[in-house]
């Protein structure tokens, strides 16, 4: 052993000293380590045994160089010798052209153009040397700190750019942005103008407009043959080619006629023959036995071509990728069901259905067990064949209840199904589905017979008890239900039925204990009382006609897991859910329940008694505000509307005697003082009324009693008792605007200008913050034909009330009508800057713009007053001056349900209804304003509170009110 180390010794230290290592040199890979000797000393050396260190060369510490010979490199080769790879690209495929791109690669493009002073050369200049791990964490080191810079940037660079764009758009604007002020001219040409534009005419010249199409002639057969047997040369080719009169360059290019000379004569007669032939069978394809009649329907055939087409949606490598993917799940796992469901439905969706069904049928054969791949064999297969694979799967899965069922599904005929279904109920009688398709075949007498045998197999089944209670009389019904809710005695289902069924026979008060005792068993066997399920279940009674279950239900569960201080509220929302869902007994079931418990609530009151008056009878309402002033005489509300009640039943004496007990109950009311006056008035008992208002003014006078006190007067015609009132009023309330409005209105009656505008003076004095004096002065003003005074008011009235929208509308329309519309639209302009949510502005705003940019103004008014009822109003109105009558009629439905009370809504939605609607829809939007009763919108208040329309009612106002829109939008 130390003779051999010795000489692996001596050899190593030999060619180190000669040249190197040849290993390293060639190979790069460590060079072996010498065996340890017992002439190198006792102690052995650590690094012995171990890896060389990364970038290691041996004796390169002493200026050794390594060597390579020409066994670690190969035999010298050739520049011109191919290279290995037999596919090479051109430029590649010798020896030599591979060490020129590799120098070429290597060499680095040091020149001074391609030197930036920031970056440096483009190149790397160390592309060419070795990649180690330090570069790459260096590299990672740099481009982490490249990303934190730049995300740092980020914002800037992207403000910047957005700044960019912008800057390049308002310099190069594009086409449409250069021509928008041309198009929106294009409003204001006429027709004539428009017809007078000269049409543009045909530039091209004649021969580019009467092209000559090019003259194809059929060839007869007798030129070729002709031509075949002279055997003539043509030395010339097609002029259109552009080539015309060359002589072939070499011999033998050119074929004579149709055959080259010397193979033969080209027999015309048989090319005929074949012809005629090919021609009788594409007929005989297309045509059936009767000679002459044809099958093919010319407008199904295409049809029927798309028909034969796949439609699958994947491409048809997909396709093939997919059979080949599920082909190997198949061979992997041959016993899983999905892989072949999957193989015949891919099949199925190609169109190749035989294929699916001979896949599907192997695996029945392959998965036996299987439920899902039987259901698809019988699925795929034809009727006949279906329900021999159906018959099959049953001798494999006697127990499957889907294959029974469709195996009832394949057969046509009642009977047959029956029978099926009879089998199946052998063999799995413990299965409620077969049962409930088995008793849904049947007639009732012999449904009964089968469900009292399915309650007997299936116990715990509540369906089947129902069903079967359903079918019984009274007296097996109630054993029936017994017997349930001894099998089943966690449902509540069966107490609520038996419930319905004591109410059915009129049993009423055995309803009330048999769902207290439903609470209290269920609760003995565990069940949690859920709130919200009771309280659907008592829903669908009320839908189903069992008025006292529902009632039983609601009293039963309506306090259940609610807080005390949470009852109202709770109770509330659960009446609005249950009108919302059209359970109105369950609604009055909840009312009734939280009466009981607040009894002096106000609130809940009131809200029984709307919702009486929406959905019930004039006599239940009576009968609940009867109870309600008793409980809560202080409640002026409550008798004033069970006089109204009466008053509307024209029970007028009956009004009366209410509000005589309300004048007991408080008396001074104001409310009720001014709701006998109208009572009295507007039943035509006008000295009554008077007798009324004198004594309320000396008993409980007020702004308002004075002011019903004018109106009366003024109405009746007795003008000068009505200025005598008004001035009495105003030396005691000279702080109400209405009054002086009263007193400006009158003397404009009487054509007393001056006195009316020193009215509105003095009422502007006094109430300097009424907006409606503001408007009227300027109405005086502009009717005088003083505009300019006009202008200077309501520019003062900005001043005293300032982001007054109703100021600002004034304006823009007094500017309008004045024919100023640059004016109007400037001032709208400010009128937005300073209330830029008002939605009568955003309305005006729409119709002042033209016709093309109306709707873009729609959109914005739309963003800043989403739920505004003016701008719903003016989008509604837009769409009807489009004659978009679908949109519009949606648009005003959805305003008078943000909106009820505004009487312009309603008088436009009833204008809109009476052009395109049906008789039915305008009188539906008519009784639905009556039953809403608005009270303000401009032109409503303009009609309402005209002197002459004091006693017509709100239908009698609607209809004036639509008579005096125009559709001049």
């Amino acid at each position: 052993m130390a003779s051999a180390a010795g000489k692996q010794a001596s050899k190593i230290v030999s060619k180190t000293t000669s040249g190197g290592t040849a290993a390293a040199g060639a190979t790069g890979a460590p060079p072996a380590m010498p065996l340890a000797s017992p002439l190198m000393g006792k102690k052995k050396k650590p690094f012995l045994g171990m890896p060389a260190p990364l970038g290691y060369v041996p004796g390169l510490g002493r200026g050794a160089t390594g060597f390579t010979t020409r066994s670690d490199i190969g035999p010298a080769r050739d520049a011109n010798d191919p290279v290995d790879d037999r596919h090479a690209p051109p430029g590649k495929r010798t020896v030599g052209d591979q060490m020129k791109k590799s120098q070429d690669d290597d060499d680095e493009d040091l020149n001074d153009t391609n030197y930036d002073e920031f970056n440096g050369y483009a190149g790397s200049l160390f592309s060419s040397g070795p990649y180690e791990k330090d570069d790459e964490e260096a590299d990672a080191i740099y481009a982490a700190l490249d990303k934190r810079m730049d995300e740092r940037r980020k914002e800037r660079r992207e403000l910047r750019e957005k700044e960019e764009i912008e800057k390049y758009r308002m310099e190069r604007p594009k086409i449409q942005q250069q021509f928008s002020d041309l198009k929106r001219k294009l409003s204001e040409v006429s027709e004539e103008e428009w017809l007078s534009i000269p049409e543009v005419g045909d530039a091209r010249n004649k021969r580019q407009r009467n092209p000559r199409y090019e003259k194809l002639t059929p060839v007869p057969d007798s030129f070729f043959s002709k031509h075949l047997q002279s055997g003539e040369n043509h030395t010339t080719v097609d002029p259109l080619q552009g080539l015309a009169g060359l002589n072939t360059p070499y011999p033998g290019s050119m074929t004579p006629g149709l055959m080259t000379p010397g193979t033969g004569d080209l027999d015309m007669r048989k090319i005929g023959q074949a012809r005629n032939t090919l021609m009788d069978m594409r007929l005989s394809q297309v045509s059936d036995s009767v000679s002459g009649q044809t099958v093919v329907d010319p407008k199904g055939y295409l049809t029927d071509l798309n028909s034969m087409i796949p439609t699958h949606g994947g491409d048809i490598s997909d396709i093939k990728k997919a059979r080949l993917l599920l082909k190997s799940v198949r061979e992997t796992n041959p016993h899983h069901p999905p892989a072949w469901i999957a193989s015949a439905r891919l099949e199925e969706v190609t169109g190749k259905i035989q294929v699916a069904r001979n896949l599907i049928m192997k695996g029945t054969e392959m998965c036996p067990k299987s439920e899902d791949v039987w259901l698809e064999a019988a699925r795929l297969q034809p009727g006949d064949t279906a329900k021999a694979v159906v018959a099959q799967a049953v001798r494999h899965l006697p127990q499957s209840v889907r294959i029974y069922i469709r195996a009832a599904e394949l057969e046509t005929d009642v009977r047959a199904k029956k029978r099926v279904l009879r089998r199946a109920l052998e063999n799995v009688s413990k299965s409620v589905r077969l049962w409930k398709t088995a008793v849904e075949l049947e007639e009732p007498e012999d449904a009964r017979i089968m469900l009292s045998r399915a309650v007997e197999c299936c116990p715990t089944s509540v369906e089947l008890w129902l069903a079967l209670a359903r079918l019984e009389t009274y007296e097996n019904a109630r054993r029936v239900l017994n017997k349930a809710r001894e099998n089943i005695p966690t449902d509540r289902h069966i107490w609520i039925t038996a419930a319905k069924l004591e109410e059915a026979n009129g049993n009423t008060q055995m309803v009330e204990k048999i769902i207290d005792r439903a609470i209290t068993s269920l609760r003995a066997n565990g069940v949690e009382i859920n709130r919200e399920q009771w309280i659907q279940d008592a829903e669908e009674c009320d839908k189903a006609g069992s008025v006292a279950t529902c009632q039983a239900v609601i009293r039963a569960v309506i306090g259940i897991g609610i807080e005390e201080e949470d009852r109202k509220h709770t109770w509330m929302e659960d009446a609005e859910s249950c009108v919302a869902h059209g359970a109105l007994e369950c609604a009055r079931a909840i009312y009734a329940h939280a009466l009981q418990v607040f009894p002096s609530k106000k609130s809940v009151w009131l809200r029984a008694a709307y919702f009486e008056k929406n959905h019930g009878t004039r006599e239940s309402l009576e009968a609940l505000l009867q109870r309600a002033v008793a409980h809560c005489p202080k409640a002026e509300v409550l008798w004033l509307m069970g006089a109204k009640s009466k008053w509307l039943a024209e029970d007028v004496p009956a009004a009366r005697s209410i509000l005589a007990l309300a004048f007991q109950a408080n008396p001074n009311s104001e409310e009720i003082w001014l709701a006998a006056v109208k009572l009295e008035s507007e039943n035509n008992e006008y000295e009554r009324a008077r007798r009324l208002l004198a004594k309320a003014r000396s008993s409980a006078p007020t702004a308002r009693v004075f002011m019903k006190s004018v109106k009366l007067e003024w109405v009746l015609g007795n003008i000068e008792a009505a200025q005598e009132l008004c001035t009495e009023a105003l030396k005691h309330y000279e702080d109400f605007p209405k009054l002086w409005m009263m007193r400006g209105q009158i003397e404009e009656q009487c054509e007393n200008t001056d006195k009316a505008r020193e009215a509105y003076s003095q009422g502007l004095k006094k109430c300097p913050h009424s907006v409606a004096l503001w408007l009227l002065m300027s109405h005086l003003e502009e009717r005088v034909g003083q505009l300019t005074r006009a202008r200077a008011i309501l520019e003062k009235a900005r001043l005293k009330n300032p982001q007054s929208p109703e100021l600002w509308l004034e304006s823009v329309r007094l500017e309008f009508r004045a024919g100023l519309k640059n004016i109007a639209s400037t001032l709208m302009a400010k009128a937005l800057q300073e209330c830029p949510n008002s939605g009568i502005l955003w309305a005006e705003a729409v119709f002042l713009e033209a016709r093309p940019q109306r709707k873009t103004k729609s959109v914005d008014a739309l963003k800043k007053c989403e739920h505004d009822p003016h701008v719903l109003l003016a989008v509604a109105k837009l769409f009807w001056s489009e004659r978009k009558i679908t949109k519009a009629r949606e648009w005003f439905l959805r305003t008078v349900k943000i909106e009820p009370d505004l009487g312009d809504a309603w008088a436009f939605f009833y204008k809109f209804e009476l052009q395109h609607g049906t008789e039915e829809q305008q009188e539906e939007v008519r009784k639905r304003c009556e039953n809403a009763e608005p009270r303000h919108g401009e032109l409503w208040c303009a009609e309402s509170k005209h002197v002459l329309n004091w006693q017509k009612k709100t239908g009698e106002i609607l209809a004036e009110a639509a008579k005096k829109i125009k559709n001049a939008f």
